[in-house]
């Protein structure tokens, strides 16, 4: 991986060069004819320069790059960038604490969110992940893996150029366009200890020379498919035992279930005759609370069920290992198609069309679902009369327990994507002109395969006697009647459009000391439409374990907005040395009307300046700095947010009943909100002092403010201005929480700072072959947020805070020698050393004051060609098998690790057979 513009030799070495051009990436657009100095557009820029030439902070990660780091999804690739910070990954889809996005894998540059990073394929958006949730931006496992040429990741804020979405920064992926010839590539890895091995084979062509054919049509297919992965098949899960390091993380949901008795309740139980407590006598002692398990017996080490006096079943009720035989790594099955056809026109004129048609398929399974806190005052469900006769407690219970009988829940995302651009590049007179036409949609169904049911159904069982969930099943008279209350099929479907038209013009202004002085002008109209269905069950609050909300019915939606933007770039070489980079671009979204609420959201209008400069005072320096704000709009999803409940994302302890649980969570949109706006400044030094050496240093600062969020978790539970407020936390007659309710809305402020270095060497070739190396790394200086406008800011940098943790330094290290027809590579990705969450009361004791333990992967792979059309390559990836650190952290429910920057497969080796023809 390198940075743009320091991979040649003659980076100094022409005068009429655009160096300094930090601006949001370019439209990608098909360039002339072939010419000795082409002029291309180079990532980060409307204007063409010559190939080669610009010093960008864009690190550049090529096609033999992408191969020997044996990665075949954008996703893995996007692991290995230092600067991606917290990304969505399969792992932490699994957990879904994204409300509703399970199987959407996302960037997320500088930690400013995913909603921040802008994607582009070939320089030209796509339709974000349909399912409304937290987070809006592209799934990622819709990029055609297997026909991208290169990826550029610019670091820098993008606004100027492309307008939201790119406060961030921008990753562009760049397919093949004038290809001739074909390729087929056949790849396959298997794990050491099991699951997760994966296959995935593709197939490239393209027939016509644009040169003496006047056209070229090209096409990649590619398919992958990747087994799952259970936590049973890893032995460091089974030596990270959450009930014997984080027992108050387990889960209060048993089967048999635990029953939370009122304190009259308690008393008639010790007064019975029915004493197998733990107390004097038998007498039943709960800690904490009055929490009871009359099927207690059950809860024995070996099983889900164990008793842990710190756990949330506490000392007389049950608690549940979820993370006994959960499923960490998903099977996934992902299929891709990508077309383009190219002609040459009479005269200066090119006429392209580009189609993608994508599919990825994502199975889950989870442990067994759970009923939810059930009120017996509410439902009238009181305890079996064999048990009230024997405890005395006649009056109704509350109770909570697990689906056991129902078996686990088992689910498939399916994300398909498709989009299609028809455009034409071409010169008429002085002016060169790029416009096209894109309509791009994504799909996304969630299917639900097993394990749920009706809950009016089993609530009607349970009161009627048809289901015993206080006691253990004798037989199968439990699993006969959970068959005959599930629910099969697609939960939810959501659908996302993108269409817009973009054109832009571009011509030389004039002559000045270093060169033409370049003008781009460009228009941009884009219509955005969502669409969200859900079943009948779910509309109606009807399916326990994935219920729309506590208290309210979920209805269909269909929304849309008109965005337009205009923009203009300046590029000007003043001399040889000094050269000035200038963009302004302004949008207008209008209102968004819901037809359900019939509400109209305010019109937006926002204008984003940047202004850049560079100075080159020798062949072998250059030196940079930029200015620039940005901007993000609420997206539909946000502002009309179909009411989705789960449960907070971690365990948090409520001061009021003293439980620590995972309380159930209504979410909200908010048609009030405002946009996010940032501010950002860099400034770097590019050196190049020979033809084997050359580095960059970047200094960058990022403020961003009007962050689009929830009120935090702990954040209520820390304030009791937030925990007594019944708006936020709403409580039962007894004061314990029933449930929370979080809207979207402007909270807070967000400062962060760090250096980017990029060092790359490359060797003589010597009798002993030829040896480089490179080193892509991160220093994060700063990284402090504000979780709510009334609290302080908060440091979040070299700790778990929230939802991610911010490392100061990742690194991506290459060491690679070559010697004819033989190549090895030696790659390093590195995390250090962070604080833990450490959250007082969730962790027992000597697990709840540590710091996470630095993360170092070692992958070795090597290529040989047998001749210049078949090459072999095959590595090991994470040779040292090196697993995970552990960590208390309790946002995900893959707890004891974390699933945004681990990786549980541990070992893998890997072959991959490619052919030319």
């Amino acid at each position: 991986m390198k940075i743009s513009g320091t991979h040649k030799a003659s980076l100094f070495r022409r005068s009429r060069c655009t160096h300094a051009v930090l601006l949001a990436l370019g439209a990608m657009s098909v360039g002339t004819q072939a010419q000795d100095m082409q002029r291309v557009e180079i990532t980060g820029s409307s204007i063409k320069r010559i190939e080669g030439e610009a010093a960008l902070p864009v690190e550049i990660i090529k096609r033999d790059d992408i191969d020997k780091s044996g990665v075949t999804t954008a996703a893995e690739l996007l692991q290995k960038i230092s600067s991606n910070v917290g990304g969505l990954t399969d792992g932490s889809s699994v957990s879904d604490v994204m409300g509703g996005q399970r199987g959407f894998n996302g960037a997320n540059l500088r930690g400013l969110g995913v909603s921040s990073t802008l994607v582009l394929l070939n320089g030209r958006r796509m339709a974000n992940f349909a399912s409304p949730g937290d987070n809006s931006g592209v799934d990622l496992n819709n990029i055609p893996a297997g026909a991208i040429q290169r990826v550029e990741v610019l670091k820098d804020g993008a606004s100027a150029i492309y307008g939201t979405d790119a406060m961030g920064g921008v990753i562009n992926f760049i397919t093949r366009k004038d290809y001739q010839g074909g390729e087929a590539s056949v790849y396959a890895l298997r794990t050491d200890e099991g699951g997760a091995g994966k296959k995935s084979a593709s197939l490239s062509g393209g027939i016509g020379s644009l040169s003496t054919d006047r056209f070229n049509v090209f096409g990649a297919l590619d398919v992958q498919k990747t087994e799952r992965l259970a936590s049973s098949q890893r032995k460091f899960m089974q030596e990270y035992s959450l009930p014997d390091r984080l027992s108050p993380q387990l889960s209060s949901y048993t089967f048999p279930a635990n029953v939370d008795l009122s304190a009259a309740q308690l008393a008639t139980l010790n007064n019975s005759g029915y004493l197998k407590g733990s107390g004097p006598g038998g007498t039943w002692a709960p800690s904490p609370g009055r929490r009871v398990n009359f099927g207690n017996s059950t809860c024995v080490n070996g099983s889900p069920n164990v008793v842990r006096p710190l756990g949330p079943g506490g000392t007389e009720g049950c608690s549940y290992n979820y993370m006994g035989d959960s499923e960490v790594y998903p099977d996934a099955k992902k299929q891709s198609f990508i077309g383009r056809a190219t002609l040459l026109a009479p005269g200066d004129h090119q006429l392209f069309a580009e189609v993608l048609l994508s599919k990825a398929e994502t199975s889950y399974a989870a442990s067994p679902a759970t009923s939810g806190s059930i009120n017996g005052a509410s439902t009238g469900i009181s305890l079996p009369a064999g048990l009230q006769t024997q405890t005395g407690i006649t009056t109704p219970v509350n109770f909570r327990f697990r689906l056991t009988d129902a078996g686990r829940r088992t689910s498939e995302v399916t994300s398909k994507a498709s989009r299609i651009v028809v455009g034409a590049t071409g010169k008429v007179g002085d002016w060169e002109y790029d416009t096209a036409y894109n309509h791009s949609v994504n799909k996304a169904t969630d299917l639900d395969i097993d394990g749920w049911v009706s809950r009016s159904k089993l609530l009607a069982g349970i009161a009627s006697g048809n289901y015993n969930p206080f006691v253990p099943a004798t037989d199968d008279a439990g699993r006969k009647f959970m068959d005959s209350i599930k629910i099969h099929g697609a939960a939810r479907v959501s659908k996302g459009t993108s269409d817009s038209v973009d054109g832009k013009l571009t011509r030389a202004l004039m002559a000045l000391g270093g060169g033409d002085a370049m003008l781009a002008v460009g228009v941009e109209l884009r219509r955005e439409k969502t669409e969200f269905s859900a079943t009948d069950a779910l509309r109606t609050n009807d399916v326990q374990g994935d219920r729309a909300s506590s208290d309210e019915l979920l209805a269909d939606s269909s929304n849309s907005r008109d965005i337009a933007g205009v923009y203009t770039e300046i590029n000007a070489p003043f001399s040889k040395e000094w050269e000035g980079q200038f963009a302004i671009r302004h949008d207008r979204y209008k209102g968004v009307h819901d037809p359900l609420s019939n509400v109209t959201t305010p019109a937006l209008t926002t204008t984003n300046p940047k202004i850049a400069v560079s100075y080159r005072p020798s062949k072998a320096v250059l030196g940079r700095a930029s200015y620039g704000t940005g901007f993000r709009a609420p997206s539909i999803a946000e502002l009309f947010l179909p009411v989705r409940s789960g449960t907070t994302a971690s365990f948090v302890s409520d001061p009021v009943s003293g439980e620590i649980a995972q309380f159930d969570l209504d979410r909200y949109g908010n048609p009030l909100l405002k946009p996010e706006k940032s501010k950002q400044f860099s400034a770097g030094l590019v050196l190049e002092p020979n033809r084997n050496w050359n580095g960059s240093l970047d200094y960058w600062i990022i403020r961003k403010t009007d962050i689009i969020s929830e009120i935090g978790e702990q954040t209520v539970f820390d304030n009791p201005v937030y925990y007594n407020d019944p708006n936020i936390v709403v409580r039962d007659e007894d004061g314990a929480v029933s449930y929370l309710q979080f809207k979207k809305e402007n909270r807070g402020k967000l400062n962060t700072s760090g250096l980017d270095i990029a060092l790359n060497w490359r060797g003589d070739d010597t009798a002993l072959g030829r040896f480089s190396a490179s080193l892509n790394g991160t220093l994060i200086t700063k990284y402090e947020f504000q979780s709510d406008p009334n609290s302080p800011m908060t440091d979040g940098l070299g700790v778990f805070r929230d939802d991610k943790a911010v490392q100061r330094w990742r690194h991506k290290l290459t060491i690679d020698w070559t010697r004819g027809a033989v190549n090895l590579t030696l790659g390093n990705t590195f995390f250090s050393s962070y604080r833990d969450q450490n959250i007082p009361g969730l962790a027992d004791a000597g697990w709840n004051d540590r710091d996470v333990k630095a993360y170092s992967l070692w992958d070795l792979t090597g290529s040989y060609s047998f001749t210049k059309n078949i090459k072999l390559r095959a590595g090991v990836i994470n040779m040292l098998d090196t697993a995970p650190p552990f960590t208390n952290q309790s946002r995900y429910f893959e707890v004891t690790w974390d699933p945004t920057y681990g990786d549980p497969r541990g070992r893998s080796m890997f072959a991959n057979l490619q052919y030319k023809f």
